[in-house]
């Protein structure tokens, strides 16, 4: 079981990137997707979650500059973000809540490696 996140990097204040999750070993489809954000010296915080059937849900600090998005036949969850800010700048991480992988194994609150946002000019 993975979650493969990519797409981070360094962008100007006002700035676009795309994040992506790629999931494997589970059936993808079936589980909700959520992004959460690290910055430094701050608890990790949920940015932007998709259910199963298409529901999305934000945090207030990123509505209408986020946006969460799912390709079930591409077993990938993206985070398009637009008009970045310096506060944006953490690690970004893909997660699941739970899952049962292929083989019936449970696992529960599983999260992928991370990847670096930083918005700086």
């Amino acid at each position: 079981v993975q979650l493969v996140e990519s797409g981070g990097g360094l962008v100007q204040p006002g700035g676009s990137l795309r994040l992506s999750c790629a999931a494997s070993g589970f059936t993808f489809s079936m589980y909700n997707m959520g992004w959460y954000r690290r910055a430094p010296g701050q608890q990790r915080e949920l940015v932007a979650s998709v259910t199963s059937s298409g529901t999305t849900n934000y945090a207030d600090s990123v509505k209408g500059r986020f946006t969460i998005s799912r390709d079930n036949a591409k077993n990938t969850v993206y985070l398009q973000m637009n008009s970045l800010k310096p506060d944006d700048t953490a690690v970004y991480y893909c997660n699941t809540d739970w899952l049962f992988d292929y083989s019936g194994t449970y696992y529960r609150d599983f999260w992928g490696q991370g990847t670096q946002v930083t918005v700086s000019s």
